[in-house]
């Protein structure tokens, strides 16, 4: 049997703010449905182990999606997202591959990350599959210097920050920091649009709408 970890945020808030934020759920629940029917087990991490908060704005009338509202109204999965195991305890060596989910409050714990950057490091030299979506790839700042240097991936664009208004509230654009790591950055012609891009090993989703995607490539890569 395969083995993925899924890396969720453990922060609630903007920093110095009152505005809540946390797991984009459509981006964890689109890419765990995918593995449902398939012979594939995964594990639930955070940062710091425990409750994921999930960002309300992602839930709300206007964003949440048929599928998603399943998962919240199934109290065996909600429990799961409240008792996840802390990235500081993972064996990366039981894992064909890793996901790292989106939401803004991945911008505050995934970087500067002593265990996301040994996760990353030892996954890669290893050959195993290292997959993001959307504010997700903020996981790679992690990656050692040069080694994302020419590496064809995505991420939320610096055009669909602008478009949610949070230019203001996150420390750093993350299209701008991929590039700065070196990265051939892509992104789909419209903002909003679904779009995933794999490069050997790695395979990235640009926004909200590419879980699925991400997942299919996933799939495709640890057979």
């Amino acid at each position: 049997m395969k083995k993925i970890m899924i890396i969720n945020t453990n922060t609630e808030y903007y920093k110095g703010t009152e505005e809540k934020t946390g797991l984009w759920l459509s981006e964890l629940v689109h890419f765990y449905d995918y593995f449902k029917d398939k012979d594939v087990d995964i594990d639930l991490y955070s940062v710091k182990g425990g409750k994921i908060p999930i960002d309300p704005f992602s839930v709300s009338t206007l964003m949440l999606d048929y599928k998603t509202k399943n998962y919240m109204e199934d109290p065996e999965f909600m429990r799961l997202l409240d008792t996840t195991q802390s990235i500081h305890d993972a064996d990366v060596y039981e894992y064909d591959a890793v996901y790292f989910t989106g939401g803004h409050g991945t911008v505050f714990d995934f970087v500067d990350n002593k265990d996301i950057a040994r996760i990353l490091n030892e996954m890669n030299k290893n050959g195993k599959v290292i997959s993001s979506v959307c504010h997700g790839a903020a996981a790679f700042l992690n990656f050692d210097d040069n080694s994302l240097k020419d590496i064809d991936l995505t991420g939320f664009s610096n055009l669909e920050e602008h478009m949610v208004r949070k230019t203001k509230k996150v420390p750093f654009l993350l299209e701008d920091e991929l590039k700065k790591k070196g990265a051939n950055y892509k992104k789909a012609t419209l903002p909003m649009a679904s779009k995933v891009v794999q490069d050997g090993n790695i395979i990235t989703g640009q926004n909200p709408q590419s879980p699925k995607g991400v997942a299919k490539k996933v799939w495709n890569a640890i057979q």
